[in-house]
């Protein structure tokens, strides 16, 4: 049997766990009519990470976007993908919200040199590795990407939901590359975030800015595509990250945050 390697996504069937296939829509599998959002249920046993369905109220939710490749790939383009990605199947990412003990949320802007999503602010986080919990990946990434290391303890982790990703986000730019599942994995933290910035060193490679952001941002992120919250200010205060890991106060458009435009 061949050695596995990465935790993929796999689907409980009649008491069976199977693998899900790369160019198979993870939402769409759960969903009767088509639907963007759906409730599953889910646990990691043995590096499979298995998703089932779940009673109303009873799962986790799991999104994608509208517009998701793996969605609406053709005959011809699932034809076109090159045999080693077809095989990859679907791989397990973990996110990593960090809350303050005065409710901000850490935000990352990834470094331009990455391959894949490169230049986008996200949460902290990346691939979930054998044999790790998803706590250990939340705060091994977290540790990796900021500097910041928090205790298994203290993480009172819960899981806000799942996020069915795929690059590059349109069909346009490209055939799929990398089909995720990301746990999204909420940690609170006892300390603000004036006491965690002053342990924050992120990784140059992988981190070019940094942003506590407070709950108006977050709110206005996640709820207002056409920027037109004008109780916020226009431009947001950000940590850049300099070659050498060193931070310096900087200022970006708030717009910067609001756009809805895929990478």
């Amino acid at each position: 049997m061949e050695r596995v390697r990465r935790v993929l996504v796999h689907f409980c069937q009649d008491g069976a766990a199977q693998p899900a296939h790369f160019v198979q829509s993870i939402t769409g599998h759960f969903s009767e009519g088509g639907e963007d959002e759906v409730e599953v249920g889910c646990s990691l046993e043995r590096n499979r990470f298995i998703l089932q369905r779940a009673d109303a109220g009873r799962g986790v939710t799991l999104k994608r976007h509208a517009f998701c490749p793996i969605k609406h790939l053709s005959v011809t383009e699932n034809a076109a993908l090159p045999l080693d990605v077809q095989q990859r199947g679907v791989d397990v990412g973990v996110a990593t919200i960090l809350q303050t003990a005065n409710q901000k949320v850490l935000l990352t802007r990834r470094a331009k040199e990455l391959r894949i999503f490169p230049n986008i602010w996200v949460p902290p986080g990346g691939h979930l590795e054998l044999d790790e919990t998803l706590l250990d990946a939340g705060l091994r990434e977290l540790q990796e990407e900021t500097g910041l290391k928090l205790e298994p303890e203290e993480g009172s982790p819960n899981i806000l939901g799942l996020w069915e990703s795929v690059f590059p986000a349109l069909l346009s730019r490209g055939l799929p590359q990398r089909h995720h599942i990301v746990v999204y994995l909420l940690l609170r933290s006892p300390l603000s975030h004036l006491e965690l910035q002053a342990s924050l060193s992120p990784s140059p490679a992988e981190v070019s800015a940094c942003l506590w952001a407070d709950r108006q941002l977050v709110s206005a992120v996640v709820s207002d595509p056409d920027g037109e919250n004008h109780d916020l200010q226009r431009r947001v205060s950000v940590s850049q990250v300099s070659a050498d890991g060193a931070l310096s106060d900087a200022s970006l458009p708030l717009e910067v945050f609001l756009s809805r435009t895929p990478v």
